[in-house]
């Protein structure tokens, strides 16, 4: 698959039949210790990224007629009714795979299935007048071009700083972050050393709506990615699960065999050769934890400059020193992996319209590809 070579799944919370105990609104235990383990690592999270619950519920067979808020509620507890009813009405529960109102009459055998922004997660949280990059803005959603460095939300370790901090000074009129909520508006994340666009709700229609985009899969999330190596072919598809590496649980790593970690697909085209390197575009059709980085790593070509997956350090290329001092410099330009949140497009939760956007390229970013576009160009004209 390389060119080059010289040198070197949602987990489901089903309640129980009719009958049996409550279940509550919480997400699964493991996902929740992974969420904090996350955290803990500087709130790194990359595209479980996605910040939503997905609840499925089976009605017993002998379950008597009983409108949907009401039996939601019975059956979720924890919920509040105003989470249950802002699902509904952004079209986020479902039953037999459609959506259906509030007055729907439950029956028995329906499978109803919830889509819902995690509940809020209540901290102190201080706002910071922190300048941010907003490409654009409306009454119901933002749109922020993130700098690498900085980290998306209050954790372990980044208690300010952080893009909510930002966020609660920037919109403290508005009711959602005016709460305390550690996760005011977001609906995904993406890497602290990472770069580019993010979308924000502003309410909790705008909020509910675009949940439901990212659990269909419908969201366009293209990024721009440096990695080591010159891959055969000019584009594919990299189909493994993702999950905690057994052995590094700062790490995620590719379960081949699919018996554990989450389903996870990223489409991949080159955008550049630069011989030992190569500029790729990736498109995620799912968003788990530090997806790209994983899946690229696992086909044998690391993001440069990605200490956590092995690419800060020279894989492709020479032996000689001018070409290891070249490589350095380049790392000292970009100290942080390769990798920027390029495109994001989505249908408008007010309008219905689908909208995109796209990012330009960081400095940082820029700076590396033009000194490896000097060196390609240079082996070339060596060559001939």
């Amino acid at each position: 698959m390389d060119r080059s070579q010289e040198g070197y799944g949602d987990a489901e919370l089903r309640p129980a039949e009719c009958g049996g105990e409550p279940h509550g609104c919480a997400v699964p235990d493991d996902e929740e210790s992974l969420r904090r383990e996350a955290e803990a690592d500087g709130g790194e999270v990359e595209e479980g990224d996605e910040l939503y619950e997905h609840f499925a519920v089976d009605v017993d067979r002998g379950q008597e007629p009983m409108r949907l808020d009401k039996f939601l509620t019975l059956r979720m507890q924890h919920c509040s009714r105003n989470r249950i009813q802002t699902a509904v009405d952004s079209g986020s529960v479902l039953v037999g795979g459609r959506p259906v109102k509030s007055s729907y009459k439950v029956k028995p055998l329906d499978r109803i299935t919830v889509v819902m922004p995690y509940p809020k997660r209540e901290v102190e949280i201080v706002p910071q007048n922190i300048p941010l990059d907003i490409p654009y803005e409306d009454d119901d959603l933002l749109i922020v071009d993130k700098p690498a460095g900085m980290v998306v939300h209050p954790g372990h370790g980044n208690w300010d700083g952080t893009l909510v901090n930002a966020l609660t000074y920037h919109l403290r009129t508005l009711p959602m972050f005016r709460e305390g909520d550690l996760r005011a508006g977001l609906v995904h994340r993406i890497d602290k050393d990472t770069s580019g666009l993010l979308v924000v709700a502003k309410n909790k229609r705008a909020h509910a709506r675009l949940a439901k985009q990212f659990f269909d899969h419908t969201i366009v999330r293209r990024y721009y990615a440096l990695v080591w190596g010159n891959p055969d072919a000019d584009e594919g598809t990299i189909e493994g699960n993702i999950g905690r590496s057994p052995k590094d649980k700062l790490q995620m790593c590719v379960f081949a065999d699919g018996e554990q970690g989450k389903h996870a697909v990223t489409h991949w085209r080159v955008v550049r050769r630069y011989g030992y390197v190569t500029l790729v575009e990736c498109r995620l059709e799912t968003g788990r934890t530090h997806q790209i980085r994983v899946h690229m790593a696992w086909k044998g070509f690391p993001l440069f400059n990605d200490a956590r997956y092995g690419g800060a350090r020279i894989l492709k290329g020479t032996t000689f020193s001018k070409y290891r001092q070249f490589v350095e410099n380049c790392f000292a330009l970009l100290p942080r992996q390769a990798l920027h949140a390029r495109c994001l497009g989505f249908v408008h939760p007010s309008t219905g319209r689908e909208v995109y956007f796209e990012s330009e390229l960081p400095a940082d970013f820029r700076a590396v590809l033009d000194r490896w576009e000097n060196y390609a160009a240079h082996v070339r004209t060596d060559a001939e």
